[in-house]
């Protein structure tokens, strides 16, 4: 269902907040019982204040695995301990399983390099160690790091620190675009029926459901973006979008029936006991769609842009089952 709308923009809208801090103080461990590798670490990386290595004995990796470094690098020559089991009990420690290790070592035997590797290392480095090439090294496995944890485990997509670059981006290009913002309905309500696995499947059909949809338009300089939770954002060129939205919530219509039971659907809701204990209905899952026309000079910045969608996205959300809004104003009061 399409709604049409216009709103009133608040007089006073907020500026620019405080820019997002890329430059987080990233800890490293660097495993050694001799504290030969930590003071050649800290000489190595003096200028780079954004990273804080930590040294840590081999008795002390049960402590210190109870936090989650950026990065471990063991200096294998400098431990009184089997680096292969090592390796392994880093890897099975449920906070560490993706935490990045590099191995330094002079013993370089293919068969010894393997085995190491084989634990899910993702470096073995051999001594003597050029230091330029540690340097990088570790900077390109953190900066790497830094960008994966950015986006959505679940749905693999960019998060808000893509976003909020993508919008400032296609801003200072003084582009025509239209941005997009997604969010399920009654989405709680599921996830109290059917639980968490299979709230996280929608979330990952939705997002399926928004990529297809956004490629098979035939658009070409397109994003798409997880926000968080049940909430996304597509940023599309052009200022045309409405037979996007239109096939989006068509698919997600449709197929979106699986997720539930047949009973479910036949009844056309579903019950959930509130905390008094009363039974209440719910309309099956469905989509909202908020659109904001972003033509050349009716915004100066992203906060604008947000506060618009916000407001376009409520009036969408509405209206009973999935429906789009979209606001084509072309001027702002600031």
């Amino acid at each position: 269902m399409k709604v049409s709308s216009l709103f009133v923009y608040n007089e006073n809208v907020k500026k620019e907040t405080k820019k997002e801090d890329d430059n987080m103080v990233q800890e490293i461990y660097i495993i050694d019982d001799d504290d030969s590798s930590i003071l050649i670490f800290r000489e190595l990386f003096r200028n780079d204040p954004e990273y804080k290595f930590i040294s840590v004995k081999t008795n002390q990796i049960d402590i210190a695995l109870k936090n989650i470094p950026s990065l471990i690098v063991i200096n294998e020559d400098a431990i009184d301990r089997d680096v292969v089991e090592l390796c392994k009990k880093i890897r099975k420690d449920e906070d560490n399983t993706i935490t990045p290790v590099i191995v330094v070592s002079s013993k370089a035997g293919k068969d010894h390099r393997v085995k190491i590797l084989q634990e899910s290392v993702e470096y073995f480095i051999k001594k003597p160690v050029d230091e330029q090439y540690l340097y990088y090294t570790v900077k390109n496995l953190s900066r790497l790091l830094a960008s994966n944890r950015r986006v959505s485990p679940l749905t693999g997509l960019p998060g808000n620190v893509q976003i909020h670059a993508e919008l400032k981006k296609r801003l200072s290009r003084k582009e025509d675009f239209s941005v997009l913002y997604l969010d399920l309905d009654n989405f709680k309500a599921y996830n109290d029926v059917y639980g968490f696995l299979k709230g996280d499947q929608i979330i990952e059909f939705t997002a399926d459901t928004i990529v297809k949809s956004v490629h098979s338009d035939e658009l070409d300089n397109y994003f798409v973006g997880h926000i968080g939770g049940d909430d996304f954002v597509a940023i599309v060129p052009g200022t045309n979008c409405e037979k996007l939205c239109q096939n989006i919530l068509t698919h997600f219509d449709r197929e979106v029936k699986k997720y539930f039971t047949e009973e479910d659907i036949e009844k056309g809701y579903i019950e959930v006991e509130n905390r008094k204990g009363i039974i209440e209905q719910f309309p099956l899952t469905s989509l909202s769609i908020g659109v904001v026309v972003v033509d050349e000079g009716r915004f100066h910045n992203i906060l604008e842009i947000g506060e618009v969608g916000a407001q376009v996205k409520h009036a969408a959300k509405s209206v009973m089952g999935s429906s789009y809004a979209i606001d084509k104003r072309k001027e702002i009061t600031v």
